[in-house]
Order: C-alpha cells, then sequence, then structure tokens
C-alpha cells in the first residue's frame, strides 16, 4: 500500500471511528464514567442501577406494565435469556427471519429444544405481514413470534407495528429483537403491543459493551417462572432478586453499567428517540448520497433502509479489493464492515455511534481518496 501523506482522523479520544453497528464510537464522558470502582452492593451502585432500569423503561412509555431486567454478556445473552425464560417447554416459536440473527434465533430453540418453525425471507427484504397473518391462522400450535426489528445482516427495517397487529389479532405473544434499533427507532409499547423487546447497552444508546436487558411485560414474566433451562439465563429468577433487593444475583458489570448511566442521560439530552434517531437518519442520508455520487450502489432502496447501517455492493472495478480497501481506512482512522450477505458481494458503513454529520463528510472525503489511491475508477457492481 502506498505511503499517506493525510492525517490520520481520530474521535474526540483519540481512538479510531467505528463506522460499524456496534461497539461504536462512545462520548469522551461516557468513557470517563469508567475511570471510579464501585462495589456492586454499595448504595450509589445500587441508586445507578434503579435509574438505569427505570430510564429503559421510560423510552417504551412501558412503567406502568412492563418490567426492565438486565443482563449480563452480549446482546445475545439477553436474546437467548428471552427465548428460553418467556417460551414455554410446550410452547412453539414462529420466527420470522430475513438474516443471520433471526437464523441465530432457531439455533438457540435447537439447544433449548424448543418447537420453532422459521418463515424466511431474502436479506433485502422485509418480511411479510400477510405471509403471518395467514400462518397464524393455519397454525394454532404457535403460542410466540418473534422478529428482528432492524436486521443488521443487510440494514433492512422490518415492520415490527404491522407485525405486532397481526400477532395480537391472533392471540400470540410477540418478542422483538430491537438490538439494533433500540432508542433510535420507535418501540412505544402504548402503540405496538408485544410482550418483551430485548436491546444491549453498546447500540444506539451509545454505551459500552457488557450488559443487554429484555423489558417484559409484567403479566408474561409472572407466568414464567421455571421456564428456563439455565441459571444464568433465567430471567424470570433475576428479576424476583431484582426486586427484593435492587443487586444482581451474579457479579454485575459495575463499570459498564455506571457507563450506560451516563450514556443515557446524554441519549436524554439530545431528545430520546427522536433526538438520537434524528442524527442517525441525518448521517445516513449523507453517507447514501455522497457514496451513490462516487458510484456506489446501495443493496437496499431508501424505503427499506432503516438508519442504523447501510450495506453497498462491492465494485467490480479489478482494483477495487476490499481487504485493502479495508486496511487502508483503518490505517486514516475509518474502520467499516465487511459484508455477511449471502444474495450479494458487499461491504457496510454504520451511521451509529458519537457521530455528527460533518464526521460522516470527513469518512467520506477518505473513501474518495483512498479509491484514488488504489487507482479504483468504476464503483459500479454487477447489481448496477
Amino acid at each position: 500500500m502506498s505511503d499517506k501523506t493525510s492525517a490520520v482522523a481520530t474521535s474526540p479520544s483519540g481512538d479510531p471511528w467505528l463506522l460499524t453497528p456496534g461497539p461504536l464510537t462512545t462520548s469522551v464522558t461516557t468513557k470517563e464514567a469508567m475511570l471510579h470502582d464501585f462495589g456492586s452492593r454499595d448504595k450509589k451502585f445500587i441508586e445507578i442501577n434503579r435509574r438505569v432500569r427505570s430510564s429503559l423503561l421510560n423510552i417504551i412509555n412501558g412503567q406502568d406494565d412492563f418490567v426492565c431486567v438486565p443482563l449480563q454478556g452480549s446482546g445475545t445473552f439477553s436474546v437467548e435469556a428471552m427465548l428460553g425464560t418467556l417460551v414455554p417447554r410446550d410452547g412453539k416459536l414462529l420466527i420470522l427471519v430475513n438474516g443471520a440473527y433471526g437464523h441465530r434465533m432457531a439455533k438457540i430453540c435447537k439447544y433449548y429444544n424448543r418447537a420453532n418453525e422459521i418463515m424466511e425471507y431474502p436479506e433485502d427484504q422485509p418480511v411479510s405481514i400477510s405471509d403471518l397473518d395467514a400462518k397464524l391462522n393455519e397454525d394454532k400450535d404457535i403460542t410466540h413470534v418473534a422478529v428482528i426489528h432492524c436486521e443488521t445482516t443487510s440494514g433492512v427495517l422490518n415492520p415490527i407495528a404491522g407485525v405486532a397487529e397481526i400477532v395480537e389479532k391472533h392471540g400470540r405473544s410477540l418478542l422483538i429483537d430491537s438490538m439494533s434499533a433500540f432508542g433510535a427507532l420507535p418501540v412505544d409499547s402504548t402503540k405496538i403491543r408485544y410482550d418483551a423487546v430485548a436491546a444491549s447497552s453498546n447500540k444506539c444508546l451509545e454505551g459500552v459493551p457488557g450488559m443487554g436487558f429484555v423489558l417484559i411485560r409484567r403479566s408474561a414474566l409472572e407466568k414464567a417462572e421455571g421456564n428456563a433451562p439455565s441459571l444464568v439465563l433465567d430471567l424470570y429468577d433475576q428479576w424476583v432478586q431484582m426486586e427484593k433487593t435492587d443487586q444482581w444475583r451474579f457479579t454485575p458489570p459495575t463499570h459498564c453499567i455506571v457507563a450506560f448511566d451516563q450514556a443515557i442521560r446524554e441519549f436524554e439530552e439530545e431528545g430520546g428517540v427522536d433526538g438520537r434517531g434524528g442524527r442517525y437518519a441525518s448521517n445516513c442520508k449523507i453517507l447514501v448520497d455522497g457514496m451513490r455520487a462516487l458510484g456506489f450502489q446501495t443493496l437496499l432502496p431508501d424505503h427499506l433502509q432503516a438508519p442504523i447501517i447501510v450495506t453497498f455492493h462491492k465494485p467490480t472495478d479489478p482494483k477495487f479489493d476490499f481487504q485493502d480497501f479495508y486496511d487502508r481506512l483503518a490505517e486514516r482512522g475509518y474502520l467499516i464492515y465487511p459484508g455477511k450477505l449471502t444474495v450479494a458481494d458487499s461491504f457496510r458503513v454504520g451511521c451509529i455511534g458519537r457521530m455528527g454529520n460533518d464526521d460522516i463528510r470527513d469518512a467520506l472525503v477518505v473513501i474518495k481518496e483512498t479509491l484514488n489511491e488504489m487507482g479504483v475508477t468504476n464503483c459500479a457492481s454487477a447489481a448496477a
């Protein structure tokens, strides 16, 4: 690779910009919150934990009917806990799949020996509400339906409000994986009927990795005692313990939680879902417009694109090599994501994290310079 003559871009803390779906770039103040140690049974930490749980319920307008159960680990820990705790041993889960994370739910069900069936769609298409309606009408054994809010395999946005309407019509229970959308796209429990939504600290709420959480309808969780096949992933038991003592059953990720508390405070100061989602939507438009101006094609049409991560077709120009492209951008301070599709050769660029419009514009300048260095003159793809 050729030598780089221009400066390396860094975030305010001197780190590379993470143009990914998480972990992602966090604020300096969120990082600084982790510089202090807390005892897990200390009153101050207990109050922080209580505040985080309450704040998360506020995001869905769920204080009256829902409870927040946090859990150590990545977001997948919480998704697995949600399925294991809320789908009973004699239940049957219908999984709406249009990417890797729906397939991961099916894999969890196989480990837990939970009856399940998938309805699968191409990675560049949303799930079908009409198909769901017909399926629930036909199969009375289905007790629960699971859907991914934003499938980061492609960046496609699924119609969770429409899915919820059909599930409610048939009297079944809806479980939502909103991992990559929570905090940026609405999941208002007073407008969308569901029994649980899972998310994590290190996505659109801009905290650091280390914990997930499930917001669960209290009446659904109260019926879930004894369902979980795992001790550490038993959300019912975790909830009972927290309600009694305000403490975690096992050692909590204290530094992650205090950072999350700070990140949520900054989320609220930005205007909540409307403010955070608005910034991401603006980032997404600037990114898509800029990349199209360079000749790239997006996988998704604009009406299906969530403002979280954008999938671009790889150019057919023989001088474009993704690993070379990735490495050159990394040397300049920008980390992107490889593709994860079966339907197209692609790569992904995130719109989320502590980045503003000017940061996206700066990234586009570096992408253009990098293409010039590589000698890439045609960014069109075979899909064009």
